[in-house]
């Protein structure tokens, strides 16, 4: 039951039709653990929060740096130098205290992801680098949850959902992230964001997106991104949908695996 300040809090999302006080209960009910407190972590951080989930679970292992004021908002300049868990959760908490807030400030391997994984309901990935990336998919689709995950370049971004675990109405398993990219660039290629740059303002509109579709999974409207990969470029204001389906030759989900726990990663 919504108390009288969660009704007014909620009240935009409560006269929508796809939301209601139904949608809005399953948001107070769900439990999301964000990857990274970041570029694109803060945004999803701080919409989910403002959306009423329930519990909001962090890891990330940095300190704030004054470089990442330029495009992590959910920090500010007092905060440089601590945590960035700490720091996300000092704004969560002054933006809607009614969010429980899971912090751990520490970096996720392979010993870790698992338990940490299964312990939500979905996960949101906003990790700045591959290896995260590949280990966060294996982990979700080993624990069955969930994943939404961007990425960022310079003037570029993507976004997705994978659901490996589960299959379409066709029978057909939905394509998992090794489905997607079956290999990480090599390394060297993709050059770090302290030396390429990156426009801020854009993993505040992929951030944001990725909240959106987090809220979807959740409440249960419209279109998801499964199978569809989202490509922003913000260089040309351009947004392009890409098809993508499940590869039966890849190691996590086809139909040989050969990844079957986290062994493999660091």
């Amino acid at each position: 039951m919504l108390s009288i300040d969660e009704l007014e809090r909620y009240a935009r999302h409560i006269v929508l039709r796809e939301v209601g006080g139904p949608g809005q209960a399953a948001l107070g009910r769900a439990r999301v653990l964000v990857i990274g407190a970041g570029g694109l972590g803060a945004p999803v951080l701080l919409y989910l929060a403002a959306a009423g989930v329930g519990t909001l679970g962090v890891i990330d292992d940095d300190t704030v740096a004054l470089s990442n004021l330029q495009r992590q908002v959910i920090h500010g300049t007092p905060d440089v130098g601590t945590p960035k868990v700490a720091s996300a959760a000092n704004a969560i908490q002054k933006l809607n205290p009614h969010v429980k807030v899971l912090t751990d400030a520490a970096r996720l391997t392979a010993a870790n992801a698992l338990a940490l994984v299964s312990a939500y309901d979905i996960v949101a990935d906003g990790s700045d680098n591959f290896a995260t990336r590949y280990l966060v998919s294996d982990a979700c689709y080993l624990a069955k949850k969930p994943l939404v995950t961007a990425a960022v370049g310079t003037f570029d971004g993507t976004l997705t959902t994978i659901r490996a675990h589960e299959r379409g109405a066709d029978g057909t398993p939905h394509p998992s992230y090794r489905c997607l990219f079956p290999e990480s660039p090599p390394p060297g290629t993709v050059p770090a964001c302290a030396e390429a740059g990156i426009l801020g303002a854009l993993t505040g509109v992929l951030g944001s997106m990725m909240a959106l579709e987090v809220i979807r999974e959740i409440v249960g409207f419209g279109e998801g991104l499964v199978g569809r990969l989202l490509m922003v470029d913000a260089r040309a204001m351009r947004f392009e949908t890409l098809n993508y389906a499940w590869d039966k030759d890849n190691p996590l989900s086809g139909e040989k695996p050969t990844i079957r726990d986290l062994s493999a990663h660091p």
